[in-house]
């Protein structure tokens, strides 16, 4: 029985790999701990004290910590993100469309819908309107905010 056992170790190719995998593993389970951690203050269902006892058993026990909480919290996980991810395009639709807004030229016929209000209004009278509205139409001129019609500078 003097056989010798060689184990995965023994090889210096397999080693490395053994080597490389604990190594990716260990950078997982911190990916997987600072995503929990995000999750813990994302979620606006927990109390201030679910939140710090989810934190406490994540940082004293972290791997125990980790499993845990993806058992118990890992489906609404996905969930909470995918809301989040959306809420944030939302958001950024929403400012895209603000600041299109207030720089954005106007169309005609946002022109001819002021005017035609204006009008109802009693702001401006039918011939002011008739006016503006060709210049709007033939695309030399804008109505300003008063009503009074502005040209374009000429060169």
């Amino acid at each position: 029985m003097s056989t010798e056992t060689y184990l995965a170790y023994d090889y210096p190719l397999l080693s490395m790999f053994w080597t490389l995998l604990w190594f990716f593993l260990w950078i997982m389970w911190f990916i997987l701990l600072f995503r929990i951690i995000g999750d813990i203050f994302r979620d606006d269902g927990l109390s201030g004290w679910g939140k710090t006892g989810w934190l406490v058993l994540v940082i004293v026990l972290p791997f125990l910590g980790v499993f845990i909480y993806l058992i118990a919290r890992g489906k609404g996980m996905g969930r909470r993100e995918i809301d989040h991810a959306r809420a944030q395009q939302a958001e950024f639709e929403a400012y895209i469309k603000q600041t299109a807004g207030e720089s954005g030229r106007r169309t005609s016929a946002d022109e001819l819908a002021k005017l035609s209000d204006m009008r109802a209004r009693g702001d401006i009278t039918d011939e002011e309107f008739r006016r503006a509205k060709e210049l709007v139409l033939s695309g030399t001129g804008s109505p300003g905010p008063s009503g009074t019609v502005t040209t374009p500078p000429s060169n």
